[in-house]
């Protein structure tokens, strides 16, 4: 197992392992299905916005050489709705009532909003204009917002809903982007019974398997399996090759990477030349790292604080950045109270920010303090080797 080494050093060495991850293929994928995806090329729209001249507002369209002498009176010759149809071309002297969207007609240059007129006649057979208008006006042109064969959005965009609606409204139903890092979630431990399972004694939930999922998955990547072990070590191996089967790029586990008997995970990476040993913070202290049939495997600790927290500080980096996420918030913040600390380790307290704006404790080191990791909104960093802090000590914080 050897000394504990550093948590940048473990860091470091998690980061090299899934660089290979970072130069990702393509696919095509819905637009609907698109949401928070990587375009993989610039995105060109094979047609116009506007894709024809429209109207800007409900109201009459016209020739503003008619209303210059405004106001004058106009009779309406009919109505245009935002429909499909090409309108008849406008003669002069003439209006005709038009919606939003709507297609203007040919002959005219300007668009009345409908309260800058009044009525004339008992069924609109005429309209009074009120002021004159200028060549353009509320008409918008096809192509003014973008050329067909433009780009409509770049390449390395991570798309939002506006960026969805751009591509929508260019017409396109499917976008290219990268594909989404493939990971399997892998519980281990013999005491690990299904959610929802009524509890033997010395049994308990298998927490990790839906939290490290989730992580996993607002880390930008994708879980193609999931998977729960007994303490068996060739039990491990068959969910190893039913994850590469599922097309697995990386392995996350937890449990099994102890000093103790039964520690599956270090039983199969060790004999494969994997490392498994003691980081020094807390919680969150064993880890392992190897590979099972050219997979990259990253072992966690059992405990879901430690797996938690494992997960966001040496893999979701790596996967936020190939998913185009910005990393995780960090502030420094004034303590709240005074805390202790353990010599020769960085600690990681779950905390919450106060009413005053500084970082409070919330439960204590514990890694089995579930409970207390979802009652925080921070994680109050202390370095290896400070021992002691007073309230008011201003301290690096991880937002969660």
């Amino acid at each position: 197992m050897g000394a504990r080494i550093p948590v940048d050093e473990h860091a470091a060495f998690v980061r090299s392992l899934l660089a290979g991850l970072g130069a990702r293929p393509t696919e095509r994928v819905a637009l609907a299905d698109a949401l928070g995806r990587i375009t993989a090329s610039p995105v060109e729209s094979p047609i116009a916005l506007p894709p024809f001249r429209n109207s800007q507002m409900d109201g009459f369209a016209v020739r503003s050489a008619d209303v210059m002498d405004a106001p004058v009176s106009l009779p309406v010759v009919g109505e245009i709705a935002a429909a499909p149809g090409v309108p008849a071309p406008l003669e002069p002297g003439t209006a005709v009532r038009i919606m939003t969207g709507a297609p203007v007609p040919d002959g005219a240059d300007a668009v009345v909003p409908v309260e800058d007129t009044e009525e004339v006649g008992g069924d609109v057979t005429g309209v009074l204009i009120l002021h004159p208008r200028a060549v353009g006006e509320y008409v918008r042109e096809a192509g003014s917002d973008l050329e067909a064969g433009s780009d409509v959005l770049p390449a390395g965009l991570r798309l939002a809903s506006r960026h969805l609606a751009a591509a929508a409204a260019s017409g396109l139903a499917e976008v290219l982007v990268r594909e989404r890092v493939r990971v399997a979630v892998v519980s281990t431990g013999s005491e690990l019974v299904p959610l929802g399972t009524p509890l033997g004694q010395g049994e308990i939930p298998d927490a990790n398997g839906v939290a490290l999922a989730a992580a996993v998955r607002a880390a930008g990547a994708v879980v193609v399996h999931g998977g729960r072990v007994r303490d068996d070590v060739d039990r491990l191996r068959a969910e190893l090759d039913t994850a590469r089967e599922a097309g697995a790029e990386l392995v996350i586990t937890s449990g099994g990477v102890s000093k103790g008997a039964f520690e599956v995970v270090r039983e199969l990476l060790e004999p494969a030349g994997g490392w498994v040993g003691s980081v020094a913070m807390q919680p969150g202290g064993p880890q392992a790292t190897g590979a099972y049939r050219g997979v990259p495997v990253i072992g966690f600790p059992g405990n879901p604080v430690s797996a938690q927290l494992s997960f966001e500080l040496f893999v979701a980096p790596s996967l936020r950045a190939i998913a185009g996420l910005p990393p995780a918030a960090t502030e420094r913040l004034e303590l709240a109270e005074p805390l202790t600390s353990v010599a020769g380790r960085r600690q990681f307290l779950r905390g919450r920010r106060t009413d005053d704006g500084r970082a409070g404790v919330v439960g204590g080191p514990g890694s089995h303090l579930v409970a207390a990791l979802a009652a925080s909104d921070l994680l109050i960093v202390v370095p290896e080797d400070v021992t002691e802090l007073d309230a008011g000590a201003v301290v690096d914080t991880v937002l969660l």
